[in-house]
This record gives structure tokens, sequence and C-alpha cells, in this order.
């Protein structure tokens, strides 16, 4: 992150939340040398040093920065898709201050040398915080195990392939040994390749109308079941990156019954959009893994609002118009979400299906809990990474003024609600 001299700050007259204990009041938040120093309904105007710098909220809602979990940011190799001043640019935007960059760079994330690129880069050119996910096998080919006990001395804070799930079981179980080793994250997005096929959106009477290849959602759970598996065998934590059927979740749910140390995500867009929303086949929502059928969307949601999911993250995968410009078999997989994840999570609030605070739990406090973060929660002496947002401001998505590089948001003329109005990072505001 960009070095500044951190102000006072307070932010007063706010809606208060924190995720982290459930607990919403009105009052203010007053941070000095990048942290929290004191919250809650007595910190006013009159009870404020001289030099502070005041911001009166208006009775917005004030609580911790996001953390997305998944972020592909470019470098290096991609920069005409994004770089790190772009992502961490639509990041601040969007209310996100922690950033993890995902690892399917070119050359991969498989080397001590290319995290220290990637922190180097951060220091002098992002807004936020930028942490680096590295490959779980060398390549993300899924064959040979990368040097994970190294990657995580040079600053790696979890291990992914990404969307390459990890086909051979061998390799997989070495992996999980090996990181449980080193009390290392695995994150992993499972997926029964051979099963999958050249599948190229859900599986079923919507893929079979407009005539393309579909996914199964089998193809998740039967990979995701092994894994749940290979875990009871050797221990190790592991984060299921993606769910996206309520097979998976029926998998997930009987492997934390057995007290299996396991977590599981899913994007913004399985929570807000289903296959039918890809219409007359906009490329911009083809994802992996697929958008799903509305009943499996609001299994979803319901995951959610019971805890049983335990994150939301953007997925952010921007893909330039050469690659999504074609027809749908063959666009690339992706869509960014930055700038808008929020704002689509408040969709799910406004509908009454998730409680604010449950949303932003999913979205600050438990990524923060996973990757043992102090950030995520409104406490003394926590980095001052917060956001101020009106959750009932209206406003339409326009691509032309979101800050990624690339343009690939599924929610195009989109209208939401939640702008976000403020974000800080370390006490330092970076949009706003």
């Amino acid at each position: 992150m960009t070095d500044k001299a951190p102000h006072s700050i307070a932010l007063i007259n706010a809606h208060l939340v924190d995720p982290a204990s459930g607990k919403e009041m009105r009052g203010g938040i007053f941070t000095s040398d990048g942290v929290i120093r004191d919250f809650g309904p007595q910190v006013t105007k009159a009870n404020l040093p001289s030099d502070a710098l005041v911001i009166d909220c208006g009775g917005d809602v004030v609580a911790p920065g996001l953390i997305d979990l998944r972020v592909f940011v470019g470098e290096p190799g991609a920069e005409y898709r994004e770089t790190i001043a772009t992502a961490s640019a639509a990041a601040a935007a969007g209310g996100v201050t922690t950033i993890v960059a995902a690892p399917n760079t070119t050359p991969a994330v498989d080397d001590p040398a290319v995290v220290d690129f990637l922190q180097r880069r951060a220091r002098d050119n992002s807004r936020v915080r930028l942490l680096a996910s590295a490959a779980i096998t060398k390549g993300l080919r899924g064959k040979e195990i990368a040097e994970i006990g190294l990657l995580q001395e040079a600053g790696a804070v979890a291990f992914t392939d990404c969307s390459h799930s990890i086909r051979n079981s061998q390799v997989m179980l070495r992996a999980l040994t090996y990181a449980r080793d080193f009390d290392a994250l695995i994150m992993h997005q499972a997926q029964d390749d051979d099963l999958a096929g050249a599948g190229v959106m859900n599986s079923g009477e919507r893929a079979s109308r407009l005539g393309l290849s579909g996914i199964p959602a089998a193809a998740e759970a039967i990979a995701l079941d092994r894994d749940m598996r290979l875990v009871k065998m050797v221990g190790g934590r592991y984060h299921a990156s993606i769910l996206s059927s309520s097979l998976s979740l029926d998998v997930i749910a009987r492997a934390k019954a057995a007290g299996l140390p396991v977590t599981c995500g899913t994007t913004i867009n399985h929570l807000s959009l289903n296959e039918n929303d890809i219409g007359d086949y906009r490329t911009f929502l083809k994802l992996a893994p697929p958008l799903r059928h509305e009943d499996e969307r609001m299994a979803l949601v319901h995951a959610l609002a019971s805890g049983l999911i335990d994150v939301v993250m953007s997925d952010h995968n921007p893909q330039d118009v050469e690659t999504k410009r074609l027809p749908f078999a063959e666009a690339e997989f992706g869509a960014i979400g930055l700038e808008t994840m929020l704002s689509a999570g408040l969709r799910l609030v406004h509908s009454g299906d998730v409680s604010l605070v449950r949303l932003l739990n999913a979205l600050s406090t438990r990524p923060a809990d996973i990757l043992h973060l102090p950030q995520g929660r409104l406490a003394i002496g926590a980095p001052a990474d917060l956001i101020r947002f009106d959750p009932e401001e209206p406003y339409v998505v326009d691509p032309t003024q979101l800050h990624s590089r690339s343009k690939n948001t599924p929610f195009d003329g989109a209208r939401m609600q939640g702008r976000v109005k403020l974000t800080m990072v370390a006490g330092v505001v970076v949009h706003g």
C-alpha cells in the first residue's frame, strides 16, 4: 500500500455496524496512527481533539472495510487486463480495503520471488492492502506441489490453484499434508473436470434451449466430497472457494457437523444472479462455476443467512473485449466485481433474505478470521480500515465509470443501492 502519513480522523453521527460482535449503534469512531482509538455513542465532536479531522456521516453506515479473498490483479504478465493500481482503485471505490491477489498470473505465483514482486509493486502502487496468495502446484498444473513453506515465509497468506481444480487425489493429499505442517490455508475450487467436460453453463433445460453444453452441479459436489474425505484423513485447514449448488452445501454441512477444519465461500454473482440472466448469450455472465437455477441461488442465499457459507467474494476476473466479444462457447470465463460487490450484496438485505450484519460478517469478519488478520471488526486497537455508505442511495452501474481496466461487469446498466462514500485504510482516506 502506498505510504502516507496517517491523520487523526473522526467519523461521527454514524450508524456503526460491527459484524464481529453483531452489534449496531449510533455514534462515532476516532482513529489515529492507523488504528481505532475509540468508538461508540461517546465519540462526538465535543469530545474530540481539536486537531482531528471530523467527518459528519449524517447517519450513514460505518463498518469495517471488506476483504476479498480472490482478485486477479494482472501483474505480472496481464497488465492489459488489470494492474495493481487499477484493481486497488476499484477496490477502494467498492469499499474493499484488503485484496488477496490470485496466483494465476504469468508467471504463476509459485516462487518466493514472485511473492516479493507483488509486495513491492503493492507498496508503490496500491491504494489498499494487497496480500498474495500462492499456487498449490507449480504452474497451476496440478502435478507437483509448490514450496508451500518457502512461499509462506515470503508472505503468501493462502494457497490456491484458482479455477484449476486438482484432479489427482494423491497430489491433493500431499498438498493438504504439506500445508497442515505449516498451518497454511488451502483454498480449492473443486470440480470434476472429466464430468464437467467442455461445458460452458449450468446443465439443464436452459442450456439445452440455448444449444450450449452444460456443467452439472454434481461435478462440483463429487470433487468436494473427495476433498472432505482427504481432509478427514490428514487434517489441515481447507476453504472451498466457490460453492454454486445445494449438493455442495450438503457436503460442507456434513463436514462441518463432523468437526472438520473447513470453511466455504461463494461469489456475489452466484448469490445475485441465475442462469436465466444469461439471456441471449450474454458472455459477461459466463462464469466458473456457472450460474445455476434460481432454486440453487436461493439455497446459497439461505446458506449465507444461516452462517453455513462463511465468505462472500467478488472473484474479480477482468477480461478484455477480445476474449469476451465472442460466441458464448468461445468466450473466456470471468467477470469484474470489486466495485459492485457491496451493492449487489445489499440487494439481499433489501429483500429481507440476509441481515446487514450477516452480510458484512461474510464480507469482512470471516475472511479476516480465516486469514488470521486483525481487520474486520470495530475494536479499540484494530486497524482503522473502515467504510462509509448509505445502503439506500440509488445509482445505475455505468461500466465507463468503473475503475477497473476491463469493463466486463455482469451488472452493466443495473439499478443498485448503496454506493460507497468513503474508504479508509490504516487511518488514511483512499476513496471519497
